[in-house]
This record gives structure tokens, C-alpha cells and sequence, in this order.
């Protein structure tokens, strides 16, 4: 009887309570997915670890799922920031009430499942910052209801889907940083409520299609970086009166800048930098009264600044550096109430500089530098105490530094080299709290080097150049409180007295020079405290005494220049084992005595020595016998009979002992190499033998020479070519070994697919990532291609690689090595930057005449590419991934084609007619 109450009462529930079963159902379909979506991925932070079917708490109090509060379903699953890898299960598509999913920023990998079509309330899909590759699923236009879709930075590819236009409720469109190739589809302008349209970073091409006018709606607007678009910027852009922003930057634009551009009235910034937009900035552009960031630098632009910019009041940054621009700069632009950021470096500026700029009290950047600007410094520049950096490098602009600037108390780097500034340095400008750099280089500054005396120094002061003024006097010891600088640089002045002991306190000082001054006294020896030391130079002064043993502590000093002084004794045997050493300079002093001919100095030659009448040695001749101190013969006469049979006898006990010796130490090397092969360590298939290999280092095989070794060149047996590595010479057992084991580890990492790849830099990343010590005290390739920064840091990264790789792109364009064809501590971009400019239409001056059938076009961007890379600054040069695309992205359309030959034959001929007299007086 009660078995058949039981039964009755179960039939009772499943007529009755047909909904609540139903809904179990689903909670239990519900919860399988997710355990499913968890199954599929990696989870190293344990965030998914509540997600336990047992745990009696049920699914919708899960970390990362949220329920409708009413019928108890999954509507958001947001799991972005859980540091998952794996894949997205298509389990997910049985989560039929989502309304949010997001799994960005995370490392996600393989396709986006097409099950995601299945979720028909879906309003917003955030997959964006993963791994997720393949092409874009066309079963997901069947969201109808898709509000957001961003799938940004992923590894997608295939053509830009024109099947996200069937999404007619779409706000929200993200598809940049991805693979996507093809056009933009004009499809693309059909949606009638999207707000947000990003499809940068892609490799687009085409023209951007004038359809995209058609979206009224639209707020933000971005196409540019990597793309490669062809013709301009559509007119009918100029109808999106609602666009806030507009980012068009380095996508390849051509043509002008359309004027239609003023109908934004609602815009606050207008991005089209990295282009090769050309002709005048439309003075329309002056009616945008809401812009607030204009970046239209690094074009072809003509013409003068609209005076026109006067009525934009809410601007904060204009950046016009790197076009063709000239004319004054308008006093309008002094007087932008808002303005903050003022960058109009590289173009033809003349006249002077607004003298009412920075009188709003909130300017923060200028950078004027490289124009043709005269006049005095505003007084103002600072009167907000905001400005950090103060560029205005290569002007013609003189008169004193403003007094001002010494109590600027924000500002960090300050450039003014290249100008005719004149009177003294205020002393108040080197004890600001926040100075990272100070460069007065090439000016006509007098006075005496800025004594601080007891005031604080910055502790993020790390460049001093002064040089190639007129500054005089004594350093004053003070300079013992720069004790973060890393560079000293004072050569070309007329400095006096002692060099200070106190320089001994810049512990991380990588760069001095102190040359061609009138310094005299002894090199005091606390400068070998300076273990950081890379370069340094005191030649063309007046010192004298004898050169410090303590020298050689110098582990790191790869540039060592004494010559042009006064002096005296011998040069320190030690210096000869220092392993850093690529270049030294001992010439005209008054050295005597051996000169070694061992260990690093066995790789300079005479012209390091010569001017020392009394130096000696393998390449300066013979020494006399007073160097080499034979005695006298009146002292041999007096030396009693035994004495005289011990003297000669000696020598020959010691030299059977000796002899004895050395036969039983060969026997035990023998032994021991017997048991002991050479370790060789090949990362392919080779045809040749460590033994082949040994027999290539010989001296005519030599092709090049650093502080990390000589490098041979070999050729094997069987015809191959290789270069071999050969390291100095060190202890057994020594932990330093110039960073080779680490190179060869990486190399071993590194899949090269067995192509010549130039070598000795490029390795900053993986080095860095293996947690192999990216401080190394020598680097192979030595002092040409060494980064700035690289040595008082003594560490790499990607950028000090870039600039590596822009040495090597100077080399070709110029056909000269890094060093040593170009002067006495002259490297290639100092040269090329002196010989040009910095101009790219300078490259004439100093391309290699090999070169005769290059078109001049071509060699300009490599040159252009080349100076990016070399920027002394490391922020300011770019990632290797720009500067592919940069070097691939060729200015099109400029008419400079012709081969090098026939333009320089051109301007020859054109030189030719101007210098030649007119026809009438041909005819006298």
C-alpha cells in the first residue's frame, strides 16, 4: 500500500510540476557546460577550482558566472583576467540564456567555435587580448542581437569578415590587432547604431571605401598601424558628425588632407601620423573647436601653420614634427590656453619662438628642435612648474638660458646643444630635483662649470654634455655628487687645474671625456673607482706624471685615449691584460720604456704609441740596452771567482730542471687530453670536425678583433664558409666568460633555419627571458654597434637591438665599418649625423659610390629607417616590428626613382649651369 502511495505521488509531481523538472533539466545541462568549459583549459591560478558540481552550492555562485535572479539561468559568463590557456570548449554554446560573454585577456588558443551562433540572446562577445587563430566563424552573423563584438589582438586571419554586417544591432566592433587581410568591405557602412569601429593593426590594403561615411552614429573610428591602404582619406569621412575620434596613423595614406575634415565638429582627436600625406594643413582645420589632440607628424606637409589654429582653445597636443613645414611659428600658438605638448622638430621654422609659450601655466612637452629657429628662449616656459622636457636642439637661437628655468622644479631633460645660446650656466639648473639629462653641446656658453655646492642632487641625472663651449676655471669638487651619472661629457672647453679626485665618487659613470681642455697634474688614479667605465678620453691636455697602474681594475673600459699630453714613465704592463680594451691612444707624450707586445695589445698597432721617442717594442724598434738593463761590466770585474761559476752554472741547473719539467707536465697534458676530448657543440648536421675548425685561427685568417675576441674566417674541407669565435684566454674554472656560454645556449634555442644572420646582437629578448644575466661586461662586435645606453647599464634589451640593427643598416647604405675609418673616436652615427644632418636628403653626402643604380628613393627610406633606429634616446626608437613595417612601407609617388647616378649626374649638370656666365656675355 505505501509502494503505491509512493507511485501516486510522483505521477501527482510530474502532472503538477512539469516547469520545476524541466528546470532541473537545464540547471543540470547548465552546469555540465561550464565543467565541460573548465575540462578544456589550463588553469595554473586555480580560479576555476570552486567550479565543483559536489560542492552543493550550485553552479550559479561559481567565480565568473552570473544568473538571472528570476528564472535562475546563466546570462553572464565573465572570466576575462583568469589566466587560462587552452581552448573554448563549444560546450559553451549550450549556455542558450547568455547575454555576456567575455574571456579576454587571457591565453587562449585555436579557432572561436562556431557553436557561439547558438547563443540567440547573445548582446555582447569579448574574446579579445588571446591566441585564438584561425578565420572568423560566418555562422556567428546569426547574433542578431549582438550589441559588442570584440575579438582585438588575436592571431586571426583570413579576409576581414563582411559577414559582421548582417549584425544590424551592432554598437560595438573591435576586429584590430589580428591577421586579417584584404580590403575593408564596403559593407562595412551599412549599420545604422554602430558607435565604435577598430580594424588597425591588420594587414589591410586597398582604399578605405567611402561607404564608411554612411555610419552617422559613429563615435570612434580607427584604421590605422600596419594596415597599407591606397589613395587618401575619403572626403565622405567628413560626414561623421558624430566621430569623436578619428585614428588614421601609419596606414600608408597618400593625397592631401580634405578639408570636409571640419564638419567634426564633435571631434577631440585627430590621429594621421606615419603617412605620406602632403601639401598645406587646411586652415578649416582650424574650426574644430572640441579637438583636443592633433598628431599629424611624420608626412610630407608644406606650407605654413594656419593662423587659423588660433581659435582651437581646447587644444592639448599638436604634433607636427617630420614634415616639410616653414613659415613662422604663429604667435597664436604661444598663446592656446590649454595647450600641454608642442612637437615641431624636423622641419624649416624660421623667425623666433611665441615668447608668450608656456604662459598658460600647463605646458609640459615643447620639442622644436632641428628647424632653423633664431631669437632668445621664452622666459615663460615654465611658469606652471609642469614642463619635463625642453627640446630645442640644432637652431640658430641665442641669448642667455633664462634664469627661470633654474627653478623649474619639474623638469627632467633639458637639450638645447647645437644653438649660439651664450653668457653662464645657471647654477640652480643643475640641482633641479627631477633632471634626468642636461645637454648644452655646441653653444657659446662661458663661465665656470655650476658649482652646487651643498645642494641636493637628482638621483635620475645621468647625461652631462657640455661640450664644445667656452666654459673655463676648475670642475669643483662638487662634481663628486653626480653619483648617478653615466655620462660626463666636457671635451672642447677650456677647463683647468687638476682633474678632481672627487670623479672617483660616479659609480656608475660609463662615458668620459674630458678632452681638448687644458687640465694639468697627475690623472688622478681614484678614477679607476669608476668600474663602470666604458670610454674614456683625456687627450689634447696638459697632464703629466705617470699613467695609473690602477687602471687596469677597469674591467669594463673598452676606449682608452691619453694622447696629446705630457706624460711620463712607462706605460703599466698590466693594461696589456685587460681583455675590455678595444682602442687606446698613447701617442705624443713622453712614454718610455717596453712597450708589451702580449695579450690585448698584441691587436693595436704603432699609430697607438707613436710621438713617445723613447717607447719601444714589437713595432717601434728595438730598445736600447739601457732599457733593457744589461749592467755594467765593472760590477762583472769585481765578482769574486766562485761567485762567477755560481752565476753561469745556475742558469743551467735550472734550465735541466726546467726541462724535466716540462717533459713530465707534457706527459700529463697528454694524458689528460687523451681523456678529454674538445667539447663540440653542433645544433645541425655538419660535413667538418672541431680539428677543421682549429685549423682555420691563424693570423691571415683574422676579420675581426673586439673585447670579447677574435673572430677567424674558415673554410672547411668540403668548400663551406663559417666564422669562428676565438675567447681570450682565462682561468680554468672561471665564472667569466664574456657571456659565451649564454650565447651559445640561446643560439642553441634560436632556429635560424641555417641562414647567414649578422651576428652578436639580437639575442637581448632571449637572454633576458631565460633569466641568463643581461648585465655582460664585453660584447662581441665591440664599441660600433654598442647601443648608448648599453654601456652604463650594462644591460640589453629589444631596443638596444634596434639600434644595433640601425648601425648595420648605416653600413650598407654607406659601405664604411663602424669604426676606424672615420676618425680618432669618430663611430658611423656620429659621423653620418654630423656629415647630413639627420636629413634623409642628405644621403648623397654619404652613400656608398658602389651604390651607383640605387634609386634614390630607396636609399633615402633605408638611410631614414637607419637614423630612427640610432636615436640616441632608446624611447625613441622604434620596435623591430615597426621598423619592418616602416622599411616595407616605401614612399610612394615622390619622384625620386632614378638611380643614384643619374640624379647625382643631374645635379652636377644643373651645378654646372648656374656656375657657367649667361648667354651675353658668352657672346663678348
Amino acid at each position: 500500500m505505501a509502494s503505491l502511495c509512493r507511485h501516486f505521488l510522483l505521477l501527482l509531481l510530474l502532472i503538477l510540476a512539469p516547469g520545476k523538472l524541466a528546470k532541473v533539466a537545464e540547471d543540470a545541462t547548465e552546469a555540465e557546460a561550464l565543467l565541460e568549459l573548465k575540462a578544456a583549459v589550463s588553469d595554473p591560478s586555480a580560479a576555476l577550482s570552486a567550479w565543483n558540481s559536489d560542492d552543493g552550492v550550485g553552479h550559479c555562485s561559481w567565480p565568473g558566472v552570473a544568473c538571472d535572479p528570476l528564472q535562475g539561468s546563466v546570462v553572464s559568463l565573465d572570466l576575462s583576467g583568469f589566466n587560462l590557456s587552452g581552448t573554448l570548449s563549444p560546450a559553451v554554446g549550450r549556455l542558450r540564456h547568455l547575454l555576456n560573454l567575455s574571456v579576454a585577456s587571457n591565453s587562449l588558443s585555436g579557432p572561436i567555435p562556431a557553436d557561439l551562433s547558438r547563443l540567440a540572446d547573445l548582446r555582447q562577445l569579448n574574446l579579445s587580448d588571446n591566441l585564438l587563430n584561425g578565420s572568423f566563424p560566418s555562422a556567428l552573423a546569426l547574433l542578431k542581437n549582438l550589441l559588442v563584438l570584440d575579438l582585438y589582438n588575436n592571431n586571426l586571419t583570413g579576409p576581414l569578415p563582411a559577414e559582421v554586417a548582417e549584425l544590424p544591432n551592432l554598437r560595438h566592433l573591435h576586429l584590430g590587432g589580428n591577421f586579417f587581410t584584404g580590403i575593408i568591405p564596403p559593407e562595412f557602412g551599412r549599420w545604422e547604431f554602430l558607435e565604435y569601429l577598430a580594424v588597425s593593426g591588420n594587414d589591410l590594403g586597398g582604399p578605405i571605401p567611402p561607404e564608411l561615411g554612411n555610419l552617422t552614429r559613429l563615435r570612434q573610428l580607427y584604421v590605422g598601424y600596419f594596415n597599407s591602404f591606397e589613395g587618401g582619406i575619403p572626403p565622405e569621412i567628413g560626414s561623421l558628425a558624430a566621430l569623436v575620434r578619428l585614428d588614421m596613423a601609419n596606414c600608408g595614406l597618400t593625397g592631401t588632407i580634405p578639408p570636409e575634415l571640419r564638419n567634426l565638429q564633435n571631434l577631440d582627436t585627430l590621429f594621421l601620423q606615419v603617412n605620406g600625406l602632403a601639401g598645406d594643413i587646411p586652415s578649416a582645420l582650424g574650426r574644430l573647436r572640441s579637438l583636443k589632440s592633433m598628431d599629424i607628424s611624420n608626412n610630407a606637409l608644406t606650407g605654413e601653420i594656419p593662423s587659423t589654429f588660433a581659435d582651437l582653445q581646447n587644444l592639448t597636443l599638436l604634433n607636427l614634427f617630420r614634415n616639410k613645414l616653414q613659415g613662422s611659428i604663429p604667435e597664436c600658438v604661444g598663446d592656446l590656453p590649454a595647450l600641454e605638448v608642442l612637437q615641431l622638430w624636423e622641419n624649416n621654422f624660421t623667425g623666433g619662438i611665441p615668447q608668450r609659450l608656456g604662459k598658460n601655466g600647463r605646458l609640459q612637452l615643447l620639442d622644436i628642435s632641428s628647424n632653423k629657429l633664431t631669437g632668445n628662449l621664452p622666459p615663460d616656459l615654465c611658469s606652471g612648474n609642469r614642463l619635463h622636457t625642453l627640446i630645442v636642439l640644432r637652431n640658430f637661437l641665442f641669448g642667455p638660458i633664462p634664469e627661470t628655468l633654474g627653478r623649474c622644479e619639474s623638469l627632467g631633460r633639458i637639450r638645447m646643444g647645437q644653438n649660439y645660446l651664450n653668457a653662464s650656466i645657471p647654477d640652480a639648473l643643475f640641482s633641479l630635483p627631477k633632471l634626468s639629462q642636461i645637454e648644452l653641446e655646441d653653444n657659446l656658453l662661458a663661465g665656470w662649470f655650476p658649482d652646487t655646492g651643498n645642494a641636493a642632487i637628482s638621483p635620475d641625472l645621468g647625461l652631462i654634455n657640455l661640450s664644445n663651449n667656452r666654459l673655463s676655471g676648475p670642475l669643483p669638487p662638487s662634481i663628486g655628487k653626480y653619483s648617478r651619472v653615466q655620462k660626463l661629457l666636457l671635451n672642447q672647453n677650456q677647463f683647468s687645474g687638476r682633474i678632481p679626485p672627487e670623479t672617483g665618487r660616479l659609480q656608475e659613470l660609463c662615458k668620459l671625456d674630458l678632452s681638448e681642455n687644458r687640465f694639468s697634474g697627475p690623472i688622478a688614479p681614484e678614477i679607476s673607482r669608476c668600474k663602470l667605465l666604458a670610454f674614456v678620453d683625456l687627450s689634447r691636455n696638459e697632464i703629466s706624471g705617470e699613467i695609473p697602474s690602477e687602471i687596469a681594475g677597469m674591467r669594463i673600459l673598452n676606449y682608452l685615449n691619453l694622447s696629446r699630453n705630457q706624460l711620463e714613465g712607462s706605460i703599466p704592463p698590466s693594461l696589456a691584460t685587460m681583455q675590455s680594451l678595444t682602442a687606446v691612444d698613447f701617442s705624443y707624450n713622453n712614454l718610455s720604456g717596453l712597450v708589451s707586445g702580449t695579450g690585448q695589445f698584441s691587436y693595436f698597432n704603432a699609430s697607438s704609441f707613436v710621438g713617445n721617442p723613447g717607447l719601444c717594442g714589437p713595432y717601434l724598434g728595438p730598445c736600447s740596452s739601457a732599457i733593457k738593463g744589461t749592467g755594467s761590466p765593472h760590477a762583472w770585474g769585481s765578482l769574486s771567482a766562485s761567485f762567477k761559476v755560481l752565476v753561469v752554472a745556475g742558469p743551467l741547473i735550472c734550465s735541466i730542471a726546467f726541462a724535466i719539467a716540462a717533459i713530465i707536465k707534457a706527459l700529463s697534458l697528454k694524458k689528460a687530453s687523451e681523456a678529454r676530448a674538445w667539447k663540440f657543440t653542433a645544433f645541425q648536421r655538419l660535413d667538418f670536425t672541431c680539428h677543421d675548425v682549429l685549423d682555420c685561427l691563424k693570423e691571415e685568417n683574422v676579420i675581426g678583433k673586439g673585447g670579447a675576441g677574435v673572430v677567424y674566417k674558415g673554410v672547411m674541407p668540403n668548400g663551406e664558409q663559417l666564422a669562428v669565435k676565438r675567447l681570450p684566454a682565462m682561468s680554468r674554472g672561471s665564472p667569466h666568460d664574456h657571456g659565451f656560454s649564454a650565447e651559445i645556449q640561446t643560439l642553441g634555442r634560436i632556429r635560424h633555419h641555417f641562414e647567414a644572420h649578422v651576428a652578436d646582437f639580437g639575442l637581448a629578448k632571449f637572454l633576458r627571458d631565460s633569466g641568463t644575466s643581461e648585465c655582460m661586461s664585453a660584447v662581441a662586435g665591440s664599441y660600433g654597434y654598442i647601443a648608448p645606453e648599453y654601456a652604463y647599464t650594462l644591460k640589453v634589451d629589444e631596443k638596444s637591438d634596434v639600434y644595433s640593427f640601425g648601425v648595420v643598416l648605416l653600413e650598407l647604405v654607406t659601405g664604411k665599418k663602424p669604426v676606424g675609418e672615420l676618425g680618432d673616436g669618430v663611430d658611423i652615427v656620429q659621423w653620418v649625423r654630423e656629415t647630413t644632418d639627420s636629413k634623409k636628403e642628405g644621403v648623397l653626402e654619404i652613400l656608398d659610390p658602389r651604390l651607383p643604380r640605387v634609386p634614390l628613393d630607396e636609399a633615402m627610406h633605408i638611410f631614414y629607417v637607419a637614423m630612427l633606429c640610432v636615436e640616441e634616446q632608446s624611447v625613441e626608437r622604434p620596435t623591430m616590428r615597426e621598423v619592418v613595417q616602416i622599411l616595407m612601407d616605401l614612399p610612394k609617388g615622390h619622384g625620386c626613382d632614378a638611380p643614384i647616378k643619374e640624379v647625382k649626374e643631374q645635379q652636377q649638370q644643373q651645378q654646372a649651369a648656374e656656375n657657367s656666365p649667361p648667354p651675353d656675355l658668352l657672346s663678348i
